[in-house]
């Protein structure tokens, strides 16, 4: 069964000090029951300390925003999924716009990194999302059908399991433009339907499929009642704890 999920991602945000105060502040607004998953992806910095404070309270999650192709080795700067998992992590995020864009990460080398995480236990967040131009040429589709069957079909029909995809309209974050709630719905149904002809309606039926297009407190409401949009990957409104709070309180 797919499982309702509300992650947050700090993206390179808070000190360590605020990042703590913020971790504390979530854990005590966060005592009522959900049945939603709820994850802080974390920067590294923090994720020993979200680790600990997750097993105080079982709700939240923690996830990496990333993680190496690599096992281990002469990769400055790199953190491999096996350090990752060694800390208590769960999760991580792969292939961000952000990071496809700025780290040139492509989908070959997510594929690799797929593997990497899920050979060390980890859940995969994985992200896919087309830009202003790819959508105005009508090549919208052909580009999302791209990204996840490049990185993930290498998998097999169990490794599913682990995986949940992130949807980011990249065309509609921080331009000025909004996606609409039918547009977002469309493309979740679309990335269902991919895997379904891939793997079968059991596999996508049961994976998690989140938008990642400016979720707030605001819209998440009206978003996680679509039919195959099941949870949010939540940016800056991930920040502060009252409106984490309330999106998580969504569903």
């Amino acid at each position: 069964m797919k499982n309702k999920m509300v992650v947050a991602n700090w993206k390179m945000n808070l000190n360590y000090k605020d990042g703590i105060h913020l971790l504390n502040d979530i854990s005590d607004k966060f005592q009522f029951k959900t049945e939603s998953k709820v994850i802080i992806a974390a920067s590294h910095i923090h994720l020993h300390e979200a680790v600990k404070l997750s097993q105080l309270n079982s709700q939240i999650n923690i996830a990496a925003q990333n993680c190496s192709a690599y096992d281990s080795g002469a990769y400055t700067s790199e953190v491999s999924a096996k350090m990752i998992n060694s800390c208590g992590v769960e999760y991580v995020i792969l292939g961000h716009s952000e990071c496809r864009d700025n780290l040139k990460e492509d989908n070959f080398l997510l594929m690799q990194k797929v593997s990497q995480a899920l050979s060390n236990n980890l859940h995969v967040i994985f992200c896919c999302g087309e830009t202003l131009e790819q959508r105005e040429k009508n090549i919208h589709f052909k580009w999302i059908q791209k990204q996840i069957s490049e990185s993930l079909f290498h998998l097999f029909p169990e490794d599913m399991s682990k995986i949940h995809i992130a949807y980011e309209p990249i065309w509609a974050i921080g331009t000025g433009l909004t996606a609409s709630v039918n547009q977002a719905q469309e493309m979740h149904s679309y990335i269902r339907s991919i895997i379904a002809k891939k793997y079968g309606k059991i596999v996508s039926d049961n994976i998690s499929i989140l938008y990642g297009g400016s979720c707030n407190a605001s819209n998440a409401s009206e978003l996680f009642s679509q039919a195959d949009i099941d949870g949010g990957l939540i940016g800056g409104a991930s920040l502060t704890a009252d409106s984490f709070i309330s999106i998580i309180k969504s569903f």
